[in-house]
């Protein structure tokens, strides 16, 4: 094999194999039931693939317009019009992504320069802080309040410096399942108003939230949705992941600035797959739906969990459920999750790892969005703990 001959100066030196490869990958291995990495083990209805099938046979397979096919964009600009009454353009407001990946690290290169200042809330999503770094920003941290995992908007407010070129925020919110109120939404626009900071709003979990809540959409506050990048995936909607496609909302100012570096970084997105996503987001019930379905499987699991010595955590929203284990061990988080995937065959996330440096609260992050019969054997292994 060859190697290279030189040396590498590593831009992210801390950063090795995410925590979702290693656990997914060590359940696989260990042939456990996967509930660590957010994906479900249920699939699409087949006529979504039946749609993707007919716009390939029809050739619809080469390059699609960077920005995204219109019709898609036009569906998505009707969909937040509908839902948050706020008006995209979709010729100039509205882009289509390779997921909610992408779109993050392509709103943070676009506007963050070497130096500037990006706030982000932990736990925070693995995938954030790589993209302010790989950029040149500098990382600003808060944490949410443990164990409701709520914004503390004085330290907010003290983080804020001249330098401050960003904030991330991210509702519902993965890892925990918190979900911010309007009244949070009020706090960060009090905060902002008055500056230059533009806020990217990872929003993946809109549709999953729970027990009659409302989605505080930052295209819903008009004065938030003037500086915000809303970044939303199909993947989380429609049960299909590994299609890698999302869409950002944003002022025309802003997204002129996004479409500079997205066609560089990726250009376009799967043409197929947009045009079937743009006839399927038609029937609006597809994702209005989601949240009813995905509140019966985390009260099943909940239940399932109910006598166990596991301590659950409020699960506001998205396809996880925290779950507290401090009368279980006093092992480390990842210890016991590598512990558990191997001994009774149930694979979970460490929460730790979602800090830097690692906090140990002694909770670990159960993913739901699986079939019923996953939960319920899962439930019943976590139980004779």
């Amino acid at each position: 094999m060859p190697t290279f001959p030189g040396r590498i100066e590593s831009r992210l030196p801390r950063v090795g194999t995410t925590i979702f490869t290693v656990m997914s990958r060590l359940a696989a291995e260990c042939g456990a039931l996967n509930l660590s990495q957010g994906f479900p083990d249920f699939s699409a209805p087949p006529q979504l693939f039946d749609l993707v099938a007919r716009h390939m046979h029809a050739g619809a397979n080469q390059y699609a317009p960077m920005a995204g096919v219109m019709p898609l964009r036009e569906a998505i600009a009707a969909k937040i019009e509908t839902l948050y009454g706020a008006h995209y353009d979709p010729e100039h407001e509205i882009t289509v992504t390779a997921g909610g990946t992408q779109a993050i690290f392509t709103a943070v290169a676009c506007v963050v320069r070497p130096g500037d200042e990006v706030i982000v809330f932990e736990p925070v999503y693995d995938s954030y802080v790589p993209s302010i770094e790989l950029n040149g920003g500098i990382v600003v941290r808060t944490q949410l309040r443990f164990p409701d995992y709520r914004p503390d908007w004085a330290q907010v407010r003290a983080l804020v410096t001249p330098r401050t070129r960003m904030i991330m925020i991210n509702t519902p919110h993965n890892p925990s399942g918190s979900v911010w109120s309007a009244q949070d939404m009020a706090q960060l626009a009090d905060i902002v108003r008055g500056t230059d900071i533009v806020i990217a709003a990872d929003e993946v979990y809109e549709h999953i939230l729970f027990d009659g809540a409302r989605h505080e959409s930052c295209a819903r506050h008009a004065e938030l949705a003037q500086r915000s990048f809303v970044i939303s995936s199909f993947g989380k909607t429609y049960h299909v992941t590994g299609w890698k496609v999302g869409y950002v909302a944003a002022p025309r100012a802003l997204m002129e600035e996004f479409r500079k570096a997205h066609q560089f970084i990726v250009f376009t997105v799967n043409t197929p797959v947009q045009l079937a996503l743009a006839e399927w987001l038609r029937d609006a019930s597809r994702y209005l739906e989601l949240a009813a379905f995905y509140q019966t499987k985390r009260d099943a699991f909940r239940a399932g969990l109910a006598a166990s010595r596991f301590a659950l955590l409020p699960c506001a929203g998205t396809y996880f459920q925290l779950a507290s284990y401090a009368a279980i061990s006093d092992e480390p988080d990842t210890q016991l999750a590598e512990r558990l995937t191997r001994q009774i065959g149930v694979a979970s996330i460490p929460v730790s790892v979602f800090y830097d440096p690692p906090q140990q609260n002694r909770v670990l992050r159960f993913c739901f969005a699986k079939n019923d019969d996953t939960l319920l054997r899962a439930c019943e292994r976590l139980a004779r703990l």
